[in-house]
């Protein structure tokens, strides 16, 4: 049921215990929506904690409070009066959602794929980010932000837009980011960090760049990294940016092994609306940066991504 920003206040002054999740292979706003969120309640008296089931990138350890970040274990149950589901529909969150005996869940998100099947859901797809919303929230609340959930707020907005880069940049973004710097967010120190390699990490990401491939007369531009290539290139932070500024290109994605027979896609678009493309593969995102997960051997899902962005190129 979609509810509006005062009633989502209202069930998280209701509730006492929160348990605050997002979507399994984490970014800065699903780090940053969670912890920043994580800060404010727990700073009115709230016991609230973050689960995220997967590894957190190294690159947010400049975040206030990264080290309380839980990873469910197995077979627990873990109680809450408030599951808040942050950044992602309820699917993407990997065991929590699963493991969490809430009274309620609050679903958090600016996705318009959003599936709309929480039980309570604020969606706001003209915001850039998550932690766009959760300052608008926390305003909603009564309450004022901390330099530490300002920071992480900071990072989630920063990175959905490419550091104010990209479309969806509106005024309103500006306006919210200025708000979090005059808090005290120091943009360099973020900056620095969310862009922070290993050379190993630098030279992978080389190796992959160097199998770069073209195609539909240069308008898509592709990185496939397979078994063999995955092993070496532990990150693919940066990746795309280093793709979408070749010129003539309407579409860069890269398509990574993951386990046997699945392969994680993810695309940035300069105008055509590659979150179609993702929800043909059951994913999602946003009109120009999208992404989905293909269950196929590597030439199948090589074929699968091509056909489906050629056709949304030719529409």
């Amino acid at each position: 049921m979609k509810i509006n920003l005062t009633e989502a206040a209202r069930l998280l002054h209701e509730a006492q215990t929160v348990i605050l999740t997002s979507h399994i292979r984490p970014d800065g706003d699903s780090v940053g929506s969670t912890l920043g969120l994580m800060h404010f309640l727990r700073g009115i008296g709230k016991d609230a904690r973050v689960m995220i089931d997967d590894e957190i990138p190294r690159i947010f350890r400049v975040l206030p409070g990264i080290d309380r970040i839980e990873r469910p274990a197995e077979g627990r149950r873990y109680a809450a009066d408030l599951l808040v589901v942050c950044d992602v529909e309820m699917k993407r969150t990997g065991a929590v959602v699963p493991s969490v005996d809430a009274a309620r869940v609050l679903n958090i998100d600016h996705h318009v794929t959003n599936d709309e099947a929480a039980e309570y859901l604020y969606l706001d797809p003209s915001r850039a980010a998550t932690c766009e919303i959760m300052c608008e929230l926390i305003r909603a609340m009564g309450g004022t932000i901390s330099l530490d959930a300002a920071t992480c707020l900071y990072t989630g907005i920063a990175t959905d837009t490419g550091f104010f880069r990209f479309s969806n940049t509106t005024p309103h973004t500006m306006h919210t980011a200025a708000e979090l710097i005059e808090i005290g967010v120091k943009p360099n120190v973020i900056a620095v960090a969310m862009e922070m390699k290993s050379y190993d990490e630098v030279m992978a990401q080389v190796r992959a760049i160097e199998s770069l491939e073209m195609f539909c007369d240069g308008r898509v531009a592709a990185v496939f990294i397979d078994e063999a290539r995955a092993r070496e290139v532990k990150t693919t932070e940066g990746l795309l940016d280093s793709l979408r500024v070749i010129e003539g290109t309407q579409i860069v994605f890269f398509m990574k092994w993951l386990e046997p027979d699945t392969y994680r896609v993810s695309m940035r678009s300069k105008g055509v609306n590659v979150s179609r493309i993702a929800q043909t593969f059951d994913g999602g995102g946003h009109i120009r940066a999208a992404g989905c997960t293909l269950h196929a051997p590597f030439d199948e899902a090589r074929r699968m991504i091509l056909a489906a962005i050629g056709k949304e190129l030719n529409a």
